[in-house]
């Protein structure tokens, strides 16, 4: 028995060393050299597990072969440098690996198409972003993709691979077949109050994971979750998405689409928190529940007389220290009051209302502080319903994987006697505070 210390070790934790060796001699973890260990033959499982690449991956012709030659001592770790060229000649990090089929969308920067995998045969988004010579990268581009490598969650999109050339930088994503804007135009802006329910709970859980891991994700809105078939959704565009560093710093207000952006960051506030999300969350679920934006203005003067006509102007009593905002004495808003809910309202205010107290502590506050948080969201009995295993799941499982949850059809419209059942759900909750 020889003992050996001359394993370099990266940055990282892993080996710099090259994995093969023509040594018949293999380190244990100890450090203790075995003799003559029988070599087993690579499968695939093997490789996908190595590599940490996805069960449904489509080795290339010839390649296990050649690993079986290369690479005598399988079980040792792989060096970063090999995992790279491993995962290049497999096909990942080149163009030539994928499909463009239609074109899905364009923006300022980037432009989306729906697109095919060579390397599974499955479906992809390839988000293809121009790079400038002069400028590089747009800076949303990389805090997307710096923020995506560590977020691994069944209700965050996932980014499969980074193709970078002279002209583009393309994001390969999964592939999911529409947005929750779509999904609400395709029933007609009449949901099943069982499927908005689904949503929003999978929308806190994507939520509550970022949040964990404070990441304020500060861009949602229904063109922001995507939604497959089966009715998963997941949280995507974290191209405004930023890690809140400690101790607390101030951030750009310049943030959020405007119908759900909060107050405090429309009067100029660039110091927040988690709770800058929750305010879109409860915009969304007002949307899912109505049928319709609960603050759609067109600037930001004309946003935040919309939200002061509902939840009253604020003063000090509402929201402590807003008299000395000056962006907020700049407007001379009127003295609104606000509503107080009753059954002689119209049905979008009453719904309003319903559906956004049910998540306890409304998420609708002045003050950022008083918002509840994602995680204890989750927690309020209006998610009961969806059972107790629902808070058990592994991060990286689908609720859907429960076989008690599922979406039902949306009804296409509403009549009187589906709002009755409609308000009975939310009155017979356990939680429902007055907002004001």
């Amino acid at each position: 028995v020889r003992v050996k210390w001359n394993l370099k070790m990266g940055s990282d934790g892993e080996s710099d060393q090259a994995s093969g060796t023509s040594s018949d001699e293999v380190q244990s973890p100890t450090g203790v050299c075995l003799r003559n260990r029988v070599q087993r033959r690579i499968s695939m499982e093997d490789l996908n597990k190595r590599l940490s690449l996805p069960a449904d991956i489509r080795i290339p012709d010839g390649y296990l072969e050649k690993l079986q030659l290369s690479s005598p001592t399988f079980d040792q770790p792989l060096s970063r440098l090999s995992r790279r060229a491993s995962l290049s000649e497999i096909g990942f990090g080149k163009l030539e690996s994928y499909i463009k089929l239609d074109k899905l969308g364009e923006g300022t920067y980037a432009t989306v198409f729906k697109g095919r995998s060579k390397l599974t045969d499955n479906l992809v988004a390839l988000k293809e972003i121009r790079l400038e010579h002069e400028e590089g990268a747009p800076c949303t581009a990389i805090r997307e993709v710096s923020l995506l490598k560590d977020l691994k969650h069944a209700n965050i999109v996932t980014l499969h691979d980074i193709v970078h050339t002279d002209k583009s930088l393309t994001l390969v994503f999964e592939y999911l077949d529409k947005d929750l804007k779509q999904y609400m135009d395709d029933c007609g802006n009449i949901m099943s109050m069982h499927n908005v329910k689904i949503f929003l709970f999978q929308i806190l859980r994507g939520l509550a994971y970022c949040h964990k891991r404070k990441v304020l994700h500060r861009d949602l809105k229904p063109q922001n979750l995507l939604i497959n078939e089966r009715g998963e959704l997941k949280l995507a565009d974290f191209g405004l998405a930023r890690a809140k560093s400690v101790p607390t710093k101030t951030y750009s207000n310049e943030v959020v689409t405007l119908w759900y952006r909060p107050p405090d960051v429309l009067l100029g506030s660039s110091e927040y928190s988690t709770q800058i999300d929750m305010w879109g969350v409860g915009c969304i679920f007002y949307e899912m529940a109505a049928g319709r934006p609960l603050f759609p203005g067109s600037t930001v003067e004309d946003e935040l007389h919309l939200i002061f006509r509902l939840l009253g102007t604020p003063s000090e009593d509402s929201w402590p220290g807003i008299s000395g905002v000056d962006e907020f004495k700049s407007y001379n808003f009127p003295k609104y009051k606000p509503h107080h809910f009753c059954l002689t309202h119209s049905v979008l205010l009453l719904l309003y209302c319903l559906c956004v107290l049910t998540v306890g502590l409304p998420p609708l506050q002045y003050e950022s502080k008083k918002r509840i948080s994602a995680d204890e969201a989750m927690k309020q009995a209006y998610f009961k319903s969806l059972g107790p295993r629902v808070h058990t799941l592994h991060e990286s499982v689908s609720i859907f994987t429960l076989k008690d949850i599922q979406l039902q059809r949306d009804p296409g419209y509403r009549n009187s006697s589906n709002l009755e059942s409609v308000l009975l759900s939310v009155f017979n909750t356990q939680f429902v505070y007055m907002m004001m």
